[in-house]
């Protein structure tokens, strides 16, 4: 089947946070939004199709996680990532942000460390810092070919306080890109395992990788990691459903699941919604030919703007990543503080990026593109970027 992806489908005036809100968070009236981690195609044709279906039903109340369900999820997981999970262990969520929350609030105490690697998703550090835990950096070490490694060493002095009662990890990781690989989690896995850590994997982008097969299940690792940790993951990045509201937390030691679900008890959210429920099946069950496609594109995508920087804007830097849709470009090479760059981007380039700083102070000079658009937006990003820069350097001269 033949997928679109070209096809510019209008998203202003839609209440879409990445398109309408533009004058609020930047404070211009038109800057191009290459930022909020949603993508400007259209789900696949198989999940509009369910959705089609369940609202042609005309009745919409409260929704059961079905076999059928979990079922789904359970495939997907054996098919696309090589991990045999129980139907049982899944535990519906509103959202893997809400998820983290609910897991640091239940899992910890007040005072309590937990460890995050920077530069990272900024959520990570608030879901820490608003349950009063004290929050420890991991700081990735980037390396001079621009690839992003763990400070092992870093992180055993962090964990051999005795303090740190939880780790959370983005795999593959947003913003850099990094797919780890096996021996990198089961250092990780040893590492916990040792001074007794919690593990949280954040595996949100787990299906955006660019290599089959490369992304590592942290539960997979062994029967410890299994009972230490809590798989977060949803289809919501992957098939551009992330308004629906629908994650799973995959949870295999059946004491912390309970825990969890008592949490989500607590606060009412475990009622997944009879939408949500429909695409979310549908889209694990029929969207792979669609996700592959979409990949192939979105890599397209990175390496026309690698291409072009190397070509026309040699100051400014890209590594491609190993997953996401999302570039973490490197604008350094412009000597513009991290204030001036973003003015610079947004007045003069007038495309909107997430700020490399709010993702840790070890992004400083970068910027975090979402590239999970057409190829003409694409272009038009480069050639408003490649005036900008024209101008940057008659002025400089």
């Amino acid at each position: 089947m033949n997928f679109n992806f070209d096809l510019n489908i209008d998203r202003n005036r839609t209440a879409s946070l990445k398109w309408d809100h533009i004058p609020t968070v930047f404070g211009v009236e038109e800057a191009l939004p290459m930022w909020v981690a949603d993508m400007d195609f259209a789900a696949p044709p198989a999940v509009v199709r369910a959705m089609h279906d369940r609202v042609e039903h005309g009745v919409f109340g409260y929704t059961l996680q079905t076999d059928s369900y979990r079922e789904a999820i359970t495939n997907w997981m054996g098919n696309r990532h090589n991990w045999s999970i129980k139907p049982e262990w899944i535990q519906y969520c509103p959202g893997v942000v809400p998820a983290l929350s609910l897991i640091v609030e239940a899992f910890t105490e007040p005072g309590d460390q937990v460890v995050i690697q920077t530069p990272v998703y900024p959520p990570f550090y608030n879901v820490v810092k608003d349950h009063n835990r004290e929050l420890i950096l991991n700081p990735l070490i980037r390396n001079e070919q621009g690839d992003y490694e763990m400070d092992f060493e870093d992180l055993e002095r962090s964990l051999s306080g005795g303090q740190v009662k939880m780790i959370i990890l983005c795999s593959p990781h947003n913003p850099v890109g990094r797919v780890w690989t096996k021996e990198e989690l089961s250092r990780i896995a040893a590492l916990c395992e040792q001074y007794d850590v919690l593990v949280v994997s954040d595996e949100i982008h787990a299906d955006l990788i660019f290599k089959a097969g490369s992304h590592t299940p942290f539960a997979s690792l062994s029967e410890d990691a299994a009972n230490r940790s809590f798989i977060c993951t949803a289809p919501s990045k992957t098939f551009n459903i992330a308004g629906l509201n629908t994650a799973n937390i995959i949870i295999p030691n059946d004491t912390l699941r309970r825990r969890f679900e008592k949490a989500l008890q607590r606060y009412a959210l475990g009622s997944i919604t009879p939408i949500g429920a429909a695409a979310t099946e549908a889209a694990y069950r029929e969207g792979g030919e669609w996700l592959d496609a979409l990949l192939d594109y979105i890599r397209g995508n990175m390496e026309y703007i690698k291409t072009y920087l190397e070509q026309n804007i040699p100051e400014v830097k890209v590594t491609l990543p190993e997953a996401t849709y999302l570039l973490f470009i490197d604008f350094r090479g412009l000597k513009m503080s991290n204030d001036d760059l973003n003015k610079f981007l947004v007045h003069k380039a007038r495309i909107g990026l997430n700020n490399g700083i709010t993702f840790g102070k070890n992004a400083d000079g970068f910027m975090r593109m979402n590239v999970a658009c057409t190829l003409a937006t694409t272009k038009e990003a480069m050639a408003r970027l490649h005036s900008a820069v024209e101008q940057w350097r008659e002025e400089s001269k």
